[in-house]
């Protein structure tokens, strides 16, 4: 085993550690549903509706009409079924819908800091995760790798 993935595993041992330690494990696995909402849910439901808060296994979402809220208060056995999907277990079971205002979605996403690394750079990067079990651990940690390779290319 490579030192740098000893030290990658004690790392996600660590952060797992002191997670579960201040009772935030399952928060984390939680409030992932903000950063997949469009990936869960398509970019459709996404532009009128997104996520406000996660209690228990209970999801708020913010709608933008009342036409929506009334859609999405059809399609909530299916909105489940996507999200517990896109996390990976059964994290929520019940939503809640309000009306609000939706962020605007109009300015083009940044694109996401893997498309400018390398085919070797990522390949990399899997070999030195691919011993953490915790799938919430292993992609935080791709990540501070993936800045620290960007970093290094911008000479930060």
């Amino acid at each position: 085993m490579s030192a740098m993935r000893k030290k990658l595993d004690r790392l996600s041992y660590t952060l797992g550690s002191m997670l579960k330690a201040r009772g935030l494990g399952s928060r984390l696995s939680e409030y992932r549903i903000f950063g997949q909402w469009e990936k869960a849910v398509g970019p459709a439901i996404a532009r009128h509706a997104q996520p406000q808060a996660v209690r228990g296994k209970k999801l708020t979402l913010i709608v933008d009409s009342p036409a929506w809220m009334q859609q999405l208060s059809l399609l909530k056995p299916e909105i489940i079924e996507k999200v517990n999907s896109t996390l990976g277990k059964k994290t929520i079971d019940d939503i809640t819908l309000r009306i609000g205002e939706v962020e605007s979605r109009a300015e083009p996403e940044q694109p996401p800091v893997r498309n400018f690394l390398s085919e070797a750079e990522r390949e990399k990067i899997k070999d030195h995760v691919r011993g953490i079990s915790d799938p919430d651990i292993r992609e935080a940690v791709s990540r501070v790798i993936e800045k620290d390779f960007l970093s290094r290319k911008q000479g930060r």
